[in-house]
């Protein structure tokens, strides 16, 4: 039972990998195998058939024709016999080989069983005479034997009436089985005519299916590379032709919908885009207000709280003046601080660098656990799109750092080259599925670094592990 198993796998696996190496072939090479294996086994079953057919005809006329020649010269031969008229019976045997060109021997054995007349030149070889059996006088035998020169049909028939004697023929096989072999050859050059010229008609045949099928391919490829505008060929009104038409009637439709697309893309942008811009501006104007209005008021405050201090009559309130004065110059800094964050000064006047030096500053004020690596390589001023939204990419991420990771460290690193500014954000806290967060659509302040990135035509990416997390910002200039 195992071995039948076995060898069920073995027979089961061979056969997966036949199907396997036949589905590589193209449709071409299948094609022409198959009118080629058609052809051959065709041409092979029907010469093979004929062959054989003619084989046993032709022995069998070549029975009936040995019996009717051996049936004639004994008939023939009986005068002569009676007469002794060997030289005329030997001329007579001779005249018979002559006009049958199958014919390789005759003689005439008396009723004593002496050779009176041969076609040999000398003497009848004994191993011929010994095949003749008991009682050749009396019956008409027939049999055949092999030689160098192929079959031997040897035939014996009685000398009748009155005469006690045995004409014996020989007949050969090998004409006729020349004329067989001359007939197949001719049959299989006719199979290797035929299989060319079905070969050429197969790859006419391919040429005209495949050709359809591979300008749909290409076209197929062309579309896969966002050319929308290449087109099918319609070659034929078969089914090949209306899959092509169905599939331009697609690439027509995907076109319509890939401009509803962009516009509907363009728009979203657009919009996100002045969403971004009005979100930056009243950043900036609340920030003025704060520093103008705000930071005013307070500043007003401590300076009436001083003029206070200066009137008589205060000194028992001494103590809650130096305390309002301490929640006031606290109040300020908080105002001020928060002016910078919502809209940093330096960004607009100095440049990312110096607003990120800024920044940095205030981080480690605000999370003294946290050390910060800084290396800005940028030394020239960037457009102020960009600038803001790597800013605000990069405050993100070293927020989400110090909110979320519980590093210890953060380095930022801010490039420029061959036109585009790369900033890589990595801290040492422990990471998250970015996968997750992102299918999730939790973490606004995410979405919010990819928003921007793609706004200005660059590429944000997140790799997120045990020992950290790296953001990768990458933005042409």
């Amino acid at each position: 039972m195992q071995g039948y198993s076995r060898v069920r796998y073995i027979f089961t696996h061979s056969l997966e990998a036949f199907f396997v190496a036949v589905s590589s072939i193209s449709v071409s090479m299948k094609i022409l195998g198959i009118v080629l294996a058609l052809t051959v086994t065709l041409g092979m079953g029907i010469t093979l058939q004929v062959r054989t057919v003619m084989t046993e005809t032709l022995i069998a006329e070549l029975d009936n024709r040995g019996h009717s020649v051996a049936s004639d010269l004994a008939a023939r031969s009986a005068e002569l016999l009676r007469n002794g008229n060997m030289v005329a019976l030997t001329q007579l045997l001779m005249e018979t080989i002559h006009n049958h060109p199958d014919a390789h021997y005759a003689f005439v054995i008396d009723g004593n069983g002496q050779v009176v007349a041969h076609t040999y030149p000398d003497h009848v070889p004994p191993d011929i005479l010994a095949l003749a059996p008991s009682g050749v006088l009396r019956e008409e035998y027939h049999q055949h034997y092999d030689t160098y020169e192929g079959q031997i049909h040897d035939f014996a028939h009685p000398i009748r009436p009155g005469v006690a004697g045995v004409v014996r023929l020989g007949l050969g096989e090998s004409r006729l089985l020349a004329i067989v072999d001359n007939t197949t050859r001719r049959m299989l050059l006719t199979t290797l005519y035929v299989a060319v010229a079905g070969i050429l008609a197969a790859s006419l045949l391919t040429l005209i299916l495949t050709r359809p099928i591979l300008d749909l391919v290409t076209t197929t490829n062309q579309v896969r590379q966002g050319d929308l505008t290449a087109r099918a060929p319609h070659w034929t009104d078969d089914e090949i032709g209306e899959l092509a038409d169905a599939f331009n009637q697609l690439i027509g439709e995907l076109e319509i919908s890939q401009h509803i697309v962009a516009e509907k893309e363009a728009a979203r942008s657009h919009l996100l885009s002045q969403l971004i811009e009005a979100q930056e501006d009243e950043r900036k104007r609340i920030a003025r207000d704060l520093h103008d209005d705000v930071g005013q008021a307070l500043t007003s405050a401590l300076v009436g709280i001083k003029m206070l201090e200066q009137t008589e009559g205060c000194t028992a309130a001494q103590p809650q003046i130096e305390q309002l004065r301490a929640v006031i110059n606290e109040s300020l800094t908080r105002v001020r601080l928060l002016s910078r964050q919502l809209r940093p000064s330096a960004l607009d006047d100095l440049g990312l660098a110096a607003a990120l030096e800024r920044y940095i500053s205030e981080y480690t004020s605000r999370y003294p656990a946290i050390t910060v690596d800084l290396h800005c390589a940028v030394t020239q001023r960037l457009p102020a799109t960009v600038e803001t939204s790597l800013y605000r990419i990069i405050q993100e991420a070293m927020t989400n750092a110090a909110r979320h990771s519980n590093a210890s460290t953060v380095s930022v690193l801010v490039t420029q080259r061959d036109g585009h500014v790369q900033a890589i954000i990595e801290d040492n806290g422990m990471g998250f599925d970015v996968d997750s967060v992102r299918r999730a659509g939790s973490s606004v302040g995410l979405h919010s670094m990819v928003e921007r990135s793609e706004l200005l035509g660059g590429t944000l990416d997140i790799e997120s592990g045990a020992e950290g997390t790296t953001v990768y910002v990458e933005v042409p200039v």
